[in-house]
């Protein structure tokens, strides 16, 4: 059964084209590894280690939100910003789909601040506390309301430094595996065969260049996280409805049902 279910994770990560990696002039020595072979010079991806890898993740995902650890994701490249924002939104998980702010958690308290700046800016603009200003004040205040909005508003509610990062191209992403390291926080990553992926706790080597490979991963490692996977209140609804509705089928049935007649005897 695993097999088969192995089998079939393969292909839809060969649909999508998370077996491409990159040319042999751009292999990172590390990544050798997981290469299945080589074909006209572009390395293709063992797969089968991607599920294995896929499976730890999720393993430990699934164990991280039950325990209530706060998981960050960090992906800014254009292929993935726009997928991983609205993917991110839709599941209350914080986010940065902009620029990577350096010492965001080396200096998480200062940044904390500009956070908090922003959710006020926002508020009293809301409430027309804006509309007493003249113009060009509320231009001013439009302008920077807008820019803490594109370099916060995806952590708006992280309080505390996360407890796990979850990175799209680490080499890209280079500032926050360094500062992840820096506090020992575990990351997750899609690392692309041009990237060391034993820098990383949970690697998942991938094609992280195509948008159709790079969100079918995202997706998948990201869903062992916001998706209660345990199917067991779905089935205790189901048993319940299965029993109200056998029980409004017997007493159909009863409503239906002839009534017995009694024949009277003749009186001789």
């Amino acid at each position: 059964m695993e097999e088969k279910t192995n089998t079939k994770e393969i292909e839809k990560l060969f649909a999508a084209g998370a077996h491409l990696g990159h040319k042999k002039n751009r292999l990172h020595p590390k990544a050798k590894k997981y290469i299945y072979r080589m074909v006209n010079g572009v390395a293709i991806i063992d797969l089968t280690k991607t599920v294995t890898q896929l499976h730890a993740v999720d393993e430990f995902l699934k164990k991280s939100k039950k325990e209530g650890k706060i998981l960050l994701a960090i992906g800014t490249k254009r292929v993935v910003s726009q997928y991983l924002q609205e993917l991110c939104k839709e599941n209350n998980i914080p986010h940065i789909t902009t620029k990577w702010m350096p010492g965001l958690l080396t200096n998480f308290e200062t940044l904390s601040k500009n956070i908090k700046k922003m959710n006020e800016l926002d508020a009293q603009k809301e409430n027309g506390t804006w509309d007493q200003f003249v113009k060009h004040e509320r231009t001013k205040l439009s302008k920077e309301l807008g820019k803490l909005k594109r370099l916060y508003s995806g952590i708006t509610n992280l309080k505390k430094k996360p407890d796990i990062l979850f990175i799209v191209d680490i080499k890209r992403e280079k500032n926050a595996l360094k500062e992840a390291k820096q506090y020992n926080i575990p990351v997750v990553a899609i690392t692309d065969t041009n990237t060391n992926p034993d820098t990383v706790s949970y690697p998942v080597v991938a094609n992280d260049d195509s948008p159709s490979s790079a969100q079918y991963v995202i997706k998948e490692i990201l869903s062992s996280y916001f998706v209660e996977k345990s199917a067991s209140p779905k089935i205790a609804e189901t048993k319940k409805e299965a029993v109200v509705a056998k029980e409004e089928v017997k007493t159909e049935e009863k409503v239906k049902a002839p009534k017995k007649t009694v024949k009277k005897e003749k009186k001789a």
